[in-house]
């Protein structure tokens, strides 16, 4: 038996991100880079070392390898400690066989014998593909005074996003009357953010409840949530009126990611007060030539810019050859930018290389290259030289699986 812990957590990360098209192609959304420096995961992971739980489950599924490498034992984010720390837990077969995750809540539930090693008193689910700085203290501390069963994370969002969440009623007293998922007609504007906390007992019933429904989809938000109500158990909204983004679609991404290049931007990465920690690889310092350019960017460690750089986002080890302009665009890991290029509003793979003489972005047929759409290039993608590629386009590569 393991030591007790108050308050463990239990990372979904192994989500596929099938909307967030090429970037997701070979990678889990959670393992994609964020603001030049960070991955996805690094908010959620550096929310829990923040808030001090020392003990997180990562529960994996699809394309790990290059999650489960950059997290490896947590010791970024201060989750290597001896009793507890970070744990990946990816699908496994036991006596009775083995499945892949059917859902959420039976992710959890074929990780029970996880939690139960900690015997905790409450358990914090969360996911690992959202962009927020998150006190679970004052969470947790809330789920306490409030004596809950449940407790779920809120946002207030517009009507149309609405449509798009699990949406919460609750009375004037914080306890949730009604929980549907993504309405047509919401009643509501409190959006959950998929941020929950159980008292363990209540949580273990309920596994094994939905487990043995043949007709669940194995989901929180549409099976467990539901049922405990019904079962009249204590559920509770905490409302969070911080930032709080699901980057889970191309445009949010993109415009999240372009969000922080504003004078005032919602989501404050430079903020000394909360520490967001990454296992980002050692580079050297970025290196711009006295013939580029670069106004109103991130330049992240190993770049060289010998080229033009505007309203743009730029990972470790980029490259933009002299002559290239890179214009509203985020360039991932190790991209190149070969010489007289164009890019416009784009986002570019990991490793991917753009040739010489292309033209990433254009309209055709219009009056103006300048245009709407989000081009995506799929990571280690090779554009030959001289290529025009479409505004809003998504460029695939075609190779075998992998992990």
């Amino acid at each position: 038996m393991a030591q007790r812990k108050e308050c463990i957590a239990m990372l979904l990360a192994g989500g596929q991100g099938s909307r967030l098209g090429s970037l997701t192609h070979h990678i889990a959304k959670p393992a994609v880079s964020f603001g030049g420096k960070y991955r996805i995961i690094d908010f959620c992971l550096s929310n829990c070392s923040n808030s001090g739980i020392d003990t997180v489950g990562v529960l994996t599924q699809y394309k790990p390898f290059r999650l489960n490498s950059y997290i490896s034992m947590g010791a970024p984010w201060d989750l290597d400690v001896m009793s507890g720390g970070l744990s990946i837990l990816p699908p496994y077969v036991g006596e009775s066989g083995g499945t892949w995750y059917e859902g959420t809540a039976n992710a959890i539930y074929q990780n029970m014998d996880f939690i139960r090693a900690f015997n905790p008193e409450y358990v914090l689910i969360i996911s690992g593909d959202h962009i927020y700085h998150m006190n679970y203290g004052s969470m947790l501390a809330y789920h306490k005074a409030k004596k809950a069963d449940l407790t779920i994370s809120a946002v207030e969002v517009t009507k149309r996003e609405a449509m798009e969440f699990g949406i919460i009623t609750a009375d004037e007293e914080g306890r949730i009357l009604k929980f549907t998922e993504k309405p047509k007609e919401p009643d509501s504007l409190l959006a959950s953010m998929g941020v929950y906390i159980f008292s363990w007992p209540v949580l273990e019933k309920a596994l094994i409840e939905d487990e043995a429904d043949p007709e669940s989809e194995k989901d929180f938000g549409k099976n467990v949530i539901p049922r405990l109500l019904k079962q009249k158990k204590r559920l509770f909204t905490y409302t969070f009126k911080g930032y709080w983004k699901d980057v889970g679609t191309i445009e949010s991404y993109y415009n999240a990611n372009m969000e922080l290049l504003l004078d005032n931007p919602k989501f404050d990465i430079f903020a000394r007060d909360y520490r967001v920690s990454s296992n980002e690889e050692i580079l050297p310092p970025h290196y711009i030539s006295p013939k580029a350019r670069v106004r109103n960017s991130l330049i992240s460690n190993g770049c060289v810019i010998l080229g033009a750089v505007e309203n743009s986002i730029l990972a470790q080890g980029v490259y933009v050859a002299e002559g290239a302009t890179v214009e509203n665009s985020i360039l991932l890991q190790e991209s190149s930018i070969g010489s007289e290029s164009w890019v416009h509003k784009a986002i570019v793979g990991e490793g991917a290389n753009v040739g010489a003489y292309c033209s990433v972005g254009i309209t055709t047929g219009g009056k103006s290259v300048r245009q709407s759409g989000i081009t995506v290039i799929e990571e280690n993608a090779v554009i030959a030289e001289e290529t025009l590629i479409e505004k809003g386009s998504n460029i695939l590569v075609e190779r075998g699986d992998e992990q």
